[in-house]
């Protein structure tokens, strides 16, 4: 069983993928860790022995941040928008995009359900 930075690896994964299980590592980060590593693109995750799992931990743990380290530098760098109290801080604190999209329509995923607001009743004529 392969175990990096406190992550299971799953076995039957090309080791590309099995890589970017790894919270902080995607395709091309697992791409150059398996180059410097010296190590197929190709080559499943349980057929990988001690020294290339070495290598690949060595490289991980020099050059890269995952996982605990990563997870809290990125809310650190939220909670410091919201102490500034500014335009991206406030809109991660109202729980809308951040990055400028449109919420007249979409953005769903972030504003959650829709709430549906009655429409005004008219006035009955006399």
């Amino acid at each position: 069983m392969a175990r990096i930075a406190g992550i299971d690896l799953p076995k039957n994964k090309r080791g590309e993928i099995g890589l970017t299980y790894i919270y902080g590592i995607g395709r091309a980060t697992a791409r150059r860790i398996l180059e410097n590593a010296g190590i197929s693109y190709d080559k499943k995750v349980h057929e990988w022995n001690d020294d290339e799992l070495g290598a690949i931990r060595n490289f991980i743990n020099a050059e890269l941040k995952v996982e605990g380290a990563l997870r809290s530098e990125v809310s650190m760098n939220i909670k410091r928008l919201l102490d500034i109290v500014c335009y991206r801080g406030l809109r991660h604190r109202k729980g809308l995009p951040v990055r400028g999209q449109r919420t007249k329509t979409n953005s769903r995923t972030r504003k959650g359900k829709r709430k549906t607001v009655a429409g005004k009743k008219k006035a009955p004529k006399k």
